[in-house]
């Protein structure tokens, strides 16, 4: 029994190894193509009918709150994570994935064009808060 569990394991783990690789080779994935395979999945799935945009928001917090944890008690974290062993970097990135999933699902379930919403937000900052000026550079 335990061996079946762990070569189930090992089969599930090539399986994500392998679609992983055929998701890299094509390139960086949009926002759009995102919200396509999410949909697509949920579909799959019939989870539509627990996808209401507050099942979704408290969602995304549990996962904000699991994202906190790694960082919990470590302190001062350095830019590009140097003291973090490979484990601790691929559960960071598993958190920081379900936290960006569960937001473009519930921006598609508001009818909020992220990449849209995204792109002004950063034309209203620049505005708000400009660069300072290079006078005498």
């Amino acid at each position: 029994m335990e061996g079946d569990k762990k070569a189930a394991a090992a089969m599930a783990e090539e399986v994500v190894e392998q679609k992983t690789k055929e998701v890299a080779a094509a390139g960086d994935v949009s926002l759009k193509e995102l919200s396509k395979k999410l949909n697509d999945f949920a579909k799959e799935r019939d989870w539509e009918q627990y996808h209401s945009p507050r099942n979704l928001l408290l969602a995304m917090i549990a996962e904000v709150g699991e994202l906190s944890e790694l960082f919990m008690w470590k302190g001062e974290v350095r830019k590009g994570l140097a003291d973090w062993d490979e484990a601790e970097k691929e559960h960071l990135g598993e958190e920081l994935s379900d936290v960006l999933l569960y937001l473009i699902r519930l921006s598609d379930m508001c009818g909020v064009d992220l990449g849209d919403a995204a792109t002004r937000k950063i034309v209203k900052n620049a505005v708000k808060y400009p660069a300072p000026s290079k006078e005498g550079a």
